[in-house]
């Protein structure tokens, strides 16, 4: 599998519209995707039980947590390393390979065990299939990594739709439908993995001649170790409350908390992942940069925080009427946990900038530490409060979002030399734009709810009635509601439109 060299990025304007062009590719993957996995998320809801998805929610939990010592943080590596050469590619392809068979035979033996802990009987069987998602995911690993170092995210972004259109489209909805229960969960995991890697494989240009060494592991692994010690911190801070929710509270709730959370995460993910896979490869290149990474990091706060905050305010205040029409009444139940976990949406997302420029700048164990303090404070938070239920465990998981949002930017602005009052100011035009979208948005509902309409009538309108503030504020008063970085990122997309026009045009070669 080789690897040719890259072209210098000449020029800051260059690598900002490079930047934006690649957003654009990963906007159209992740929006797509996340479009794919609503509509999924509402089939699969009305089809299967609280029940199947709260065994399989639990299995991934263990599955996740593995996953990242099948891979050991070296596909980042890969992408993170200055003077990547054959040698290292090779050694981790065969890497990658040989821990996740090994990592896979663990996991099957430790099911019964998994399954006592959860307290879960029919856990055991649901653990050993998804088991087979290590070694497949392995061979993928290697050029995946290259496919982003290179910066072709066109070719990646339509990969995660086949992937997940086939995972989850066909094989999920359609093993639901059968009535196959909890394994069209399953098999629609593990068929999503299974796509993603035959299209990376077959993307692949070969394998290179040059053979494994130990001195390369090790140049991999020094990066590798504190990406992999951060991705520990990070998968325990994402499943931890799913993992005391199905241990303290039962299948049943973790079901139920865990559709809750996962609706909350599909537009906070859809940002965070389009940020996250542009500027991590992006800020690598000018790792030796201050200047230009505290641009840039600014810059993607205030337009992260721009985004997800009015969303946050506008998700939590059309909750009841979102569940009930996504869902059906018999998931009402899900609709203050989400109201809850609604409102972190911008701290959830946002620490992805710190998260991104941590790692392109090699800042790995600094990373890797406040990681560890953030699943810490999100187990627990849950613990803390399964004593009230799931609300009690989303509240506890709030309050850990907003510590890890406030140590990760701590630790960017270390990086960038940016001082808090700085940061906190290219943030206050989200504020202004959440609180005249967020209030008339909650004064609408009063009187919707008021009205008896159907629910569905009332989410039309509230949702409209957010729409339209946003758009009126931004054609009004463009610096009071977007601020300058808001006016800058809309007026280089309107300048880009004719060049992105012939770059999606169909027949151009990725």
């Amino acid at each position: 599998m080789s690897h040719k060299p890259e072209a210098a990025v000449t020029g800051r304007r260059g690598l900002a519209r490079q930047a934006v062009g690649n957003m654009a590719w990963v906007a159209w993957g992740s929006a797509t995707v996340s479009l794919l996995r609503v509509l999924v998320l509402v089939i699969l809801t009305r089809l299967l039980a609280p029940a199947d998805f709260g065994l399989v929610s639990a299995a991934l939990v263990v599955i996740s947590f593995s996953l990242n010592f099948a891979q050991l943080g070296l596909g980042p590596a890969l992408v993170q390393r200055p003077d990547l050469q054959p040698r290292h590619v090779s050694t981790a392809f065969y890497a990658s390979i040989a821990f996740g068979f090994l990592v896979a035979a663990i996991v099957w033996l430790s099911a019964p065990l998994i399954a006592q802990f959860f307290r879960m009987e029919h856990l055991t069987p649901v653990v050993r299939v998804l088991a087979l998602v290590f070694p497949i995911s392995g061979l993928g690993t290697v050029p995946d990594s290259l496919l982003q170092r290179d910066l072709r995210f066109r070719v990646l972004a339509n990969r995660e739709i086949w992937a997940y259109a086939i995972g989850y489209g066909v094989v999920g909805v359609g093993l639901a439908l059968l009535g196959w229960g909890v394994w069209a969960l399953a098999l629609a995991q593990l068929t999503q993995v299974l796509v993603r890697t035959v299209i990376l494989l077959r993307l692949s240009p070969g394998l290179s001649p040059a053979r494994p060494t130990w001195r390369s592991f090790v140049e991999l692994m020094d990066y590798g170790a504190g990406q992999s010690m951060t991705r520990v911190g990070n998968i325990l801070a994402n499943q931890g409350d799913n993992l005391v929710v199905g241990r303290w509270l039962g299948a049943v709730p973790l079901g139920t908390y865990s559709r809750a959370y996962q609706l909350m995460a599909v537009p906070a993910g859809l940002l965070g992942d389009v940020l996250d896979k542009v500027l991590f490869p992006t800020m690598a290149k000018v790792q030796d940069d201050p200047r230009r990474l505290a641009a840039a990091f600014l810059r993607g706060t205030a337009l992260l925080a721009l985004v997800t905050l009015p969303v946050s305010v506008v998700a939590a205040v059309l909750a009841p009427e979102l569940v009930v029409v996504t869902f059906g009444s018999r998931w009402a139940g899900l609709t203050a946990p989400f109201q809850v976990l609604a409102l972190g949406m911008m701290f959830r997302t946002c620490y992805r900038m710190s998260d991104s420029l941590s790692r392109a700048t090699g800042r790995v164990y600094r990373r890797a530490w406040r990681q560890a303090l953030f699943a810490l404070l999100v187990l627990l938070g849950s613990l803390a409060g399964q004593t009230r239920g799931i609300v009690g465990v989303a509240t506890g998981v709030l309050v850990a979002f907003f510590l890890n949002y406030v140590s990760m930017a701590q630790l960017s602005l270390k990086i960038t030399e940016v001082s808090w009052g700085r940061f906190f100011q290219v943030q206050l035009p989200a504020v202004r734009s959440s609180v005249a979208i967020g209030g008339v948005t909650l004064a609408t509902m009063v009187g919707m709810r008021h009205s008896g309409l159907p629910p569905v009538v009332g989410l039309a309108v509230g949702g409209l009635a957010a729409v339209s503030v946003g758009l009126l504020a931004a054609w009004v008063a463009p610096t009071f509601a977007l601020g300058h970085d808001g006016v800058y990122a809309r007026n280089m997309l309107l300048g880009m439109l004719p060049a992105l026009r012939k770059r999606f045009a169909p027949g151009r070669a990725s």
